[in-house]
Parts: structure tokens; C-alpha cells; sequence
């Protein structure tokens, strides 16, 4: 491809994303500034399936990408599941790294309209290692789980804010 059609085709790009209806999530009127605080994530303690502070950690998450709904719009719904699994064995038949797999149900819901504008499933894993001291592999251990929740947190974020339909009032 020559330089001068290199040169036309990243002109023309923008104007080929803005026939397309694209709008940038963050701009004026996309769907970042209008979910932005509007938003009321389950309480931790509600979420299905959680178990441990993953729940807490994956709505304290949520809250930092979305902010906090003071006088919120919305609801998000969160059904939370983990599990581990080895994935390292020795000759001696000992786990020396472990697997952590994640996955969460989410549906946004306008809470005058109730109707549903975003919903989906994310899967994510991440792993630790299980070969040094007991405080080690514990730590390890939260660490992964931790790690786990913002992965799954941005995944959240990400597929709300690609996909939210914000066309049916929420009020």
C-alpha cells in the first residue's frame, strides 16, 4: 500500500466511524457520562454465590468505574462464582499452582421503567503459586482473588458501557 493511500485511508477514518453512529463512550452524551454515578451496585452481602471477600472486593471495583449511585437510575444485579483449580502436579501428586476461575452474571435494570438495558456473563481466571510457606501461598492465594475481581470488574464495566440500551427511559 503507498504512503498516499496509507495517508487517505486514516483521514478518512473518522468519518467513516462517525457514518457508522459510533460515539465515544466518554464523550458528551455517550453512555460513560450517563451511567456515571447513577448506578447502585448490589451490596456485597446479597450477591448469589459469593463466597469470601471476592464479592467485596468485585463491588468495591465496580463502584471505582462506575461511581457510587447516590440517587441512583439504575440497579446492577450480580449472581458471583468462584472456584480453584490445580493446575501444576508434581510426581509426588502435590498442587504446586493453582487456578482461580471466575465468572459473573450481571444485569443492569432501570429502576422506574424496569427494564433490563444491559445484561451478560464474564469469565475470567488467574493463577498463584503454592510452593512456598504456608503465609506465602495464603497470601498468593488473596492476592489472586483479589486480582481476579478487578478483571472481572473492568469486564463488567466495559460490556455495560459497549452495550447498555439507554434508549428506553429509566425514569
Amino acid at each position: 500500500m503507498s504512503l498516499l493511500n496509507r495517508r487517505t485511508l486514516l483521514l478518512a477514518l473518522p468519518l467513516l466511524a462517525a457514518a457508522c453512529g459510533f460515539t465515544p463512550v466518554y464523550a458528551p452524551g455517550g453512555t460513560g457520562s450517563a451511567l456515571h454515578g447513577r448506578i447502585a451496585v448490589q451490596a456485597p452481602e446479597e450477591i448469589t454465590g459469593a463466597t469470601g471477600t471476592d464479592a467485596y472486593f468485585l463491588v468495591q471495583n465496580l463502584e471505582q468505574r462506575l461511581g457510587r449511585g447516590g440517587s441512583p437510575d439504575y440497579r446492577l444485579d450480580l449472581t458471583l462464582s468462584t472456584q480453584e483449580e490445580g493446575q501444576a502436579i508434581t510426581a509426588g501428586n502435590e498442587i504446586t499452582r493453582y487456578s482461580v476461575i471466575g465468572t459473573v452474571n450481571y444485569s443492569l435494570t432501570g429502576l422506574s421503567a424496569g427494564n433490563i438495558v444491559s445484561s451478560g456473563t464474564v469469565r475470567n481466571f488467574t493463577g498463584y503459586s503454592a510452593t512456598g510457606s504456608t503465609v506465602e501461598t495464603l497470601a498468593g492465594e488473596r492476592d489472586a482473588h483479589e486480582r481476579l475481581m478487578v478483571i472481572l470488574a473492568d469486564q463488567i464495566t466495559t460490556q455495560i458501557l459497549a452495550t447498555a440500551d439507554l434508549s428506553a427511559p429509566a425514569e
